[in-house]
């Protein structure tokens, strides 16, 4: 089976590399000449673990190829798969010019009948838009378009595609159904389930996971604020609703908020495809307000640290990206965190593992550092934004001999309060009480 991948970024170059990798001919293809240059020559252009190996390894198999060439790679393929950005417009849905543009050019080079499978992700009702797209360029055309979301982890996206939770596949054309079960069929023996649906509930199944997962998130920061409030520890109170199986403990960590590629510009779409059909997605609004917030209140937290004004103080930040194991600086919770800090008066020393090239355009003014230790060398503070394995096992002593004032920000709650502490460090922790919170609840239940 011959697969053409329109768009060669993340989820284009993942989900190609690994169709490839169970023996289908795969060909990504990308208007950018550049990248596809770096590709050829081995260059992967973004940071997701094992794939430089993956790719590498189905290149040299003849598996997987890279071109700029659209129309050549359409006509010889059995499955086209759109993967193309939908960046969040002005009015917060999805912009679809990419897509479009995609389509409009697949559908000129379509020969003999074609399966076209959105991957993108995209609004409701987007996929009959698009099939007249194809009618109107192309009225001679021989296809089925199909909707095949993608539910990939940046940082564990080959793991996602081989061993997925599920298949969704949303279908209008019943001669779509064969070849995408033996698309999948290397998975489906693995028994993940591959569900059929109709093809506007593919496309809002992927819209509808990413809100939910959002919501959890925002739910459980808001529960930290209380816990803080109340001297209730959030980590206590995380375990204890996660090992419900109706709620599961997943995207129950309390934090500085949701970033990257997907939640922002999802949930943002999401609300403003249910104001569109005036069906309000309160629960995902109120959602966006609380983790648009986030950032402040997480300056808020580190500023009241170091005494409450940060003016003058040097701050050490670990962690950039949103997450990690990645490269991606989409709307990562330290933008907001470190502009903040900026503009009351506080310089920034900064150092992520992967993430340090993508955000130096993001954030002048930052000083970026070789290590963690050279990071917190003469600050006032050390706060962990990202919680890289790299950051879990600091010397602690080590630390507080470089740093002016021995002051640790755990946005992550990867340390034990104590651990710390007894390193000499004053230790802030997000939905943690403070050891004098627990002494004044000690004392007042005596």
């Amino acid at each position: 089976m011959q697969l053409a991948m329109i768009g060669s970024g993340y989820v284009g170059l993942v989900s190609g590399a690994c169709f490839a990798d169970f023996g289908f001919s795969v060909t990504c293809i990308d208007a950018d000449a550049g990248k596809i240059a770096r590709l050829n020559q081995g260059d992967i252009p973004i940071y997701e673990p094992g794939l430089d190996d993956l790719v590498r390894r189905n290149v040299a198999a003849g598996r997987l190829a890279f071109t700029t060439d659209l129309a050549a790679g359409v006509a010889a393929a059995d499955i086209v798969f759109i993967a193309v950005g939908t960046p969040r417009a002005g009015d917060g849905d999805a912009d679809l010019s990419h897509v479009e543009a995609a389509t409009r050019q697949i559908a000129a080079a379509l020969d003999g009948f074609t399966i076209i499978a959105t991957k993108s992700t995209v609004p409701v009702g987007t996929g009959d838009r698009l099939e007249a797209l194809i009618r109107e360029v192309n009225p001679a055309a021989d296809f089925a378009l199909v909707s095949n979301p993608e539910f990939l982890r940046e940082g564990a996206a080959i793991a996602d595609f081989k061993i997925p939770d599920r298949i969704i596949v949303g279908l209008e054309d019943e001669r779509a159904r064969a070849p995408m079960v033996a698309l999948y069929r290397p998975l489906y023996l693995n028994t993940a389930p591959l569900v059929f649906t109709s093809r506007r509930s593919a496309e809002l199944a992927k819209y509808a996971a990413n809100a939910f997962l959002a919501i959890k998130i925002s739910f459980i920061n808001e529960i930290a604020d209380l816990c803080e409030a109340t001297g209730a520890n959030v980590q206590d109170v995380s375990r204890s609703i996660g090992l419900d199986k109706r709620i599961g403990s997943k995207f129950l960590h309390a934090g500085p908020g949701y970033g990257g590629s997907c939640f922002p510009k999802d949930t943002v779409a999401l609300a403003a495809i249910g104001r569109r059909h005036n069906a309000p997605q309160r629960l995902v609004d109120t959602t966006i307000a609380v983790n648009a917030g986030r950032a402040g209140a997480m300056a808020r937290k580190i500023a009241a640290a170091v005494g409450g004004d940060v003016a003058g103080k040097a701050f050490a930040v670990l962690g950039l990206t949103f997450k990690p194991e990645t490269d991606d600086m989409r709307d990562a919770p330290s933008l907001g965190i470190i502009t903040t800090l900026q503009k009351s008066g506080a310089t920034i020393r900064a150092y992520d593992p992967e993430g340090m090239k993508a955000a130096a355009p993001l954030l002048p003014g930052v000083a970026f550092a070789t290590g963690p230790y050279d990071a917190a060398s003469g600050a006032d503070a050390l706060v962990i934004i990202t919680e890289w394995n790299a950051f879990r096992s600091l010397d602690l002593s080590k630390l507080k001999s470089v740093m002016r004032k021995p002051v640790l920000v755990d946005l992550r709650n990867i340390y034990r309060r104590q651990e710390v502490e007894a390193a000499g460090f004053a230790y802030v922790s997000v939905g943690q009480p403070a050891p004098s919170v627990l002494s004044e609840s000690r004392t007042a239940a005596e």
